[in-house]
């Protein structure tokens, strides 16, 4: 009989480990959203190793090696019929984020990845210098995308689902009770301006976005049929010629691609088109003012420092106050998004 000794413990805590090998653990988050593990095991809880791989069309090793991995992550736990998701994974399914879930890892997996090899290289340099992994000559991986369909595919998908959800926080806990016609200012494929004029049938958006995507935005825009209040305009928008008649200025998910010197540049273009008692809102998802976490913030923050813009971040409240208030803002607001799975939150302000 062979004696079965007890595990003992590691050297290197489980924590410690996940940080060394983190890039190893994504990938097995990676391979078991792909490959359909965590559907099957949310429509069949318990199924046995064997249907796994049959399901999966995966051969013994490579399951072992699969179930090995999502196992010691606590992903996926064995019991004695089979194995199912963790709760964690579990309550993402029946709290509706798991289609997000899934944008992400796409995301993370072909379109964060590449530049991150030069995370520490921007650090010293204060720069994006990860944006060289991208082929093309655009400022911005939003211009290089776009000059490569698969990404682009990617990462509409990503900002479409992100966009989603962001746009019902912008909805639930944004306050539009004075706005009569909104800016948008970057907003992308117009997924934020639908959203608030859906809501608010009083309400007239403008979408300031780039000549490459103002195509898809005024083709959604048409799909949602509000066409008669919801405008796509093509411009730069650090060009400061906005356009004018809007009481209030939206920036979502946009400040958080550039520095701060730039975002003051962007916030100065939106103060300069308001009339007084105009207002700003933006929403992101925050750093704490200490900057000392949450924690999602902290791992969303390298993508934006490395790769998209000139190199930004996932700033805290208190940095964008005080940009703010540096180029003409008064009676700053905060409001958190309290039931998001990430950290939204909204500033509000007034000329």
């Amino acid at each position: 009989m062979t004696e079965v000794q007890p595990q003992p413990g590691s050297v290197v805590p489980d924590a410690l480990t996940t940080v060394l090998l983190g890039h190893n653990a994504f990938q097995f988050t990676r391979a078991g959203v792909e490959l359909g593990l965590f559907d099957l095991l949310e429509r069949s809880p318990g199924t046995p190793r064997d249907r796994i791989g049959a399901e999966l069309g995966l051969a013994e090793r490579p399951l072992d090696i699969l179930l090995l991995g999502v196992t010691s992550l606590r992903l996926v736990e064995r019991t004695d019929d089979g194995y199912v998701n963790a709760k964690a994974i579990s309550d993402l399914f029946t709290g509706g984020h798991w289609e997000l879930v899934k944008a992400v890892v796409g995301f993370e997996a072909y379109v964060t990845y590449p530049g991150l090899v030069d995370f520490t290289e921007s650090l010293r340099a204060d720069s994006n210098i990860g944006l060289r992994r991208y082929p093309g000559d655009g400022a911005t991986v939003y211009h290089r995308l776009s000059e490569d369909p698969e990404l682009l595919k990617v990462f509409y998908h990503f900002m479409g689902t992100w966009s989603a959800v962001a746009s019902k926080h912008l909805i639930r806990y944004g306050d539009f009770s004075s706005s009569r016609r909104i800016l948008d200012v970057g907003g992308g494929d117009a997924t934020m301006a639908i959203a608030v004029a859906g809501a608010h049938p009083d309400v007239e958006v403008t979408v300031l976005e780039i000549p490459k995507v103002v195509d898809l935005a005024r083709k959604r825009v048409e799909e949602a049929g509000l066409g008669d209040r919801v405008k796509v305009v093509e411009g730069d928008i650090f060009a400061g010629d906005y356009p004018e008649g809007h009481d209030t200025v939206m920036y979502v998910h946009q400040l958080q691609i550039w520095p701060q010197d730039r975002i003051r540049v962007l916030l100065g273009h939106g103060h300069s088109a308001l009339p007084e008692g105009g207002r700003v809102l933006i929403l992101n998802s925050m750093s704490e003012d200490d900057y000392d976490g949450p924690l999602m913030a902290a791992l969303a923050s390298p993508f934006f420092a490395a790769v998209a813009g000139e190199g930004g971040m996932l700033y805290s409240w208190e940095g964008y106050e005080k940009s703010l208030k540096e180029v003409g803002f008064d009676r700053v607001r905060r409001t958190r998004c309290t039931e998001a799975i990430t950290p939204h939150g909204i500033i509000t302000a007034v000329k």
